[in-house]
């Protein structure tokens, strides 16, 4: 039986092609409907103008689709036409205070959960290539609230490390692999990069997050440490 569009179910009740990347396609069983009990969400692992950014679509049991080395554009483009319940994305939204090296808010994290790469104030951040990440996330955020589409900040090594435990002496890739395996999604590839793992995490989080599983760090959303109404992403 063929499987009902995106756009087919959606209110505008036309198929149309969306040019937003030479990388992205919407699968057909991409379904975010209103009438049952799936609740999209949509994870970014935010990178540079090189690297690009990755998206993960997720429902409450699968991984709708997962794309990569997509811009800016392409990124609000898809939340527009998806229009997810809410969004997760894996890059700061702000800047330190002026004259800072991090924000109140990483650090706190770093003590309780994990080490986070530092945001510094905004003149340091837009002074050279090496913050050009955090650029694209701080737009990226500017994009979605101008659009009024919920949007928050997660950081998926938290993420990780508060459902799978702490990393140790593992490498990144063999952690965040194993992690992703333990977790009950349906639809995961059998291979999947580290941004990607990144992006189904953000989204995951912030399905966590819309389901009130989540508990925040300044403006970071991390899942609930087990026993503080702590449940599993599923």
């Amino acid at each position: 039986m063929r499987v009902q569009s995106f756009y087919e179910w959606n209110a505008r009740k036309r198929v149309r092609n969306v040019s937003v990347s030479p990388h992205w396609r919407y699968s057909e069983d991409l379904l975010c409907r209103s009438g049952d009990s799936a609740m999209c969400a949509l994870g970014v692992d935010v990178g540079g103008r090189r690297k690009g950014f990755d998206v993960a679509i997720v429902d409450e049991r699968r991984l709708l689709d997962l794309r990569g080395g997509l811009d800016r554009s392409a990124v609000v483009a898809i939340v527009e036409d998806v229009r997810p319940v809410i969004i997760g994305i894996d890059g700061p939204r702000s800047c330190a205070p002026e004259g800072y090296s991090a924000r109140a808010c990483e650090r706190q994290l770093a003590r309780a959960i994990c080490g986070i790469r530092w945001t510094p104030d905004e003149r340091r951040v837009r002074a050279g290539a090496y913050y050009e990440w955090v650029v694209e996330a701080l737009a990226l955020f500017d994009a979605l609230t101008a659009r009024r589409v919920q949007a928050v900040e997660v950081f998926p090594t938290a993420s990780w490390t508060r459902w799978c435990g702490p990393r140790g002496t593992r490498s990144r890739s063999s952690w965040t692999r194993e992690g992703l395996a333990s977790l009950p999604l349906e639809g995961v590839p059998q291979r999947t990069n580290q941004d990607q793992r990144d992006a189904i995490a953000a989204a995951l989080t912030a399905r966590q997050h819309a389901s009130g599983q989540t508990e925040s760090i300044g403006e970071i959303v991390v899942p609930r440490l087990r026993g503080r109404g702590y449940s599993e992403p599923r």
